[in-house]
């Protein structure tokens, strides 16, 4: 699996117990595939108190980092040996990437499953709003005379 150099720059910063000690590694992780899974989870790093006195760059840099991988994975539907060499590459200890390991295994089908409903078609229309304002004049100018359309598409929402 290949990423661009700058996302593996922030994978490494994952990997490295200073900046994200080992005690608090699994729970970062399992934040990180979450924020993946559950759009009312994305920012959940933000939330967590173990992180705060740590480099708050150097974290949200390598939760990017982390993030960007998963997706990338799934997305290419990395096998666990392709997915443990990457993480070797960038300097992960065995026991972090066992960690990411168990972790990408166990969420690998519900990170498909979204991916795939990500679509290069557009929304389905179901309904239309529309109305139509007739400006005689506004604070600029004395006579306007225009008509202005809103129109408000609303569409099919998906649930996973």
């Amino acid at each position: 699996m290949e990423l661009p150099q700058s996302m593996q720059d922030a994978l490494t910063l994952a990997g490295e117990s200073i900046h994200i000690p080992d005690a608090q590694f699994p729970s970062f992780v399992e934040v990180a595939f979450r924020g993946v899974i559950n759009s009312n989870e994305r920012n959940a790093i933000e939330n967590l108190k173990e992180f705060t006195s740590k480099d708050p760059a150097a974290v949200k840099e390598a939760y990017a980092g982390l993030v960007a991988m998963v997706i990338e994975a799934a997305k290419q539907d990395t096998d666990i040996e392709s997915l443990s060499s990457l993480l070797e590459d960038c300097k992960f200890p065995p026991e972090r990437i066992k960690e990411v390991s168990e972790t990408y295994q166990k969420n690998k089908p519900a990170l498909q499953i979204l991916l795939g409903s990500v679509g290069r078609t557009p929304a389905h229309i179901v309904d239309v709003d529309w109305r139509l304002d007739y400006y005689v004049k506004n604070n600029h100018m004395e006579k306007v005379n225009e008509a202005v359309y809103l129109i408000t598409l609303k569409t099919e929402v998906t649930i996973l």
